[in-house]
């Protein structure tokens, strides 16, 4: 008996389906990381000769440098913090945004908005915050007495100066997210919360948060990501100084390929980056999984 012909035709439309989505992947995603991967194998061609075979001398080459260790060290401070700090605001300001107060609309705006400004013109913003003298913090630490402060061209101060420009450009943007997992709550959990005694306090750390566990995955990975992938205020506010205390791996990976015409070191940071990311993702997905209420 012959089969329905709708029934063979599914693969099909499933495969048409899939289609655009795994040409797109192919060519932006798959094809340039086995490319890059192979780079990284060879040392870059000579003006008389071709590329040579080096294995994996180039990795080695990179771990043995200690600007690869200090650079790994400020993007380990710098996704802990932007991490963290983006995560919990923006949890806050959803809380705040959520809340039945006059002007909400306002309030969700205000958050939303430095969101939508670039990271180069959020990052020109800024310095007029830093700039020595007659910043806006040099400005309101001279009423008390404070003296100059150099915000990023110091070694202590750089590289925090870089992270609260970054918390204050992603948080905006993760509340969104926070803000839609919380109206998807139903109101009777909460209420039943109350009529048992809980405290609001104790309604959020008990009933709310849990629920939002998965928007809570799905942010911080996305914030590990950035953490990466975003040097964009770089360029505008430290180019990784003073003596690399602000630097990060991508903007270390640009400079390489870019600055010193280093293509297979640039190369073979590329693939530790995302090999780190995968590990981390991963990790990070499978530990909150255990924690995590699906609705």
């Amino acid at each position: 008996m012959n089969r329905p012909t709708h029934r063979l035709a599914q693969p099909w439309i499933a495969a048409a389906l899939l289609a655009p989505a795994l040409i797109l992947l192919t060519v932006f995603a798959f094809v340039p990381t086995a490319a890059t991967l192979w780079d990284s194998f060879f040392r870059e061609a000579m003006p008389t000769r071709s590329p040579r075979f080096v294995g994996l001398g180039v990795y080695r080459s990179v771990i043995a440098d200690p600007v690869f260790w200090q650079v790994a060290r400020n993007n380990l401070i710098y996704a802990a913090s932007t991490i963290t700090l983006s995560t919990a605001i923006a949890f806050g300001m959803a809380l705040w945004a959520n809340a039945k107060l006059p002007g909400r609309a306002l309030v969700r705006l205000a958050y939303f908005t430095p969101t939508v400004l670039p990271m180069i013109a959020a990052a020109n913003l800024w310095l007029y915050f830093y700039t020595p003298d007659i910043g806006v913090f040099d400005r309101i630490g001279s009423w008390f007495g404070a003296g100059r402060i150099n915000w990023l061209g110091e070694p202590g101060t750089a590289l925090w100066a870089v992270i609260v420009v970054a918390v204050w450009k992603e948080a905006g943007f993760f509340m969104i997210f926070y803000l839609a997992a919380l109206q998807s709550i139903p109101a009777d959990l909460r209420e039943a919360a109350r009529i048992e005694g809980a405290g609001r306090l104790t309604c959020v750390r008990r009933v709310v948060w849990p629920l939002l566990m998965p928007t809570t995955i799905f942010i911080a990975v996305n914030a590990l990501i950035n953490s990466v992938s975003l040097i964009d205020h770089l360029f505008i506010l430290t180019r990784g100084g003073p003596d690399n205390a602000s630097k990060l791996l991508l903007y270390w990976v640009w400079e390489n390929a870019f600055t010193y015409f280093d293509q297979a070191s640039a190369a073979a940071l590329t693939v530790i980056i995302l090999l780190v990311l995968a590990v981390a993702a991963i990790a990070q997905m499978r530990w909150a999984e255990r924690r995590t209420h699906y609705q």
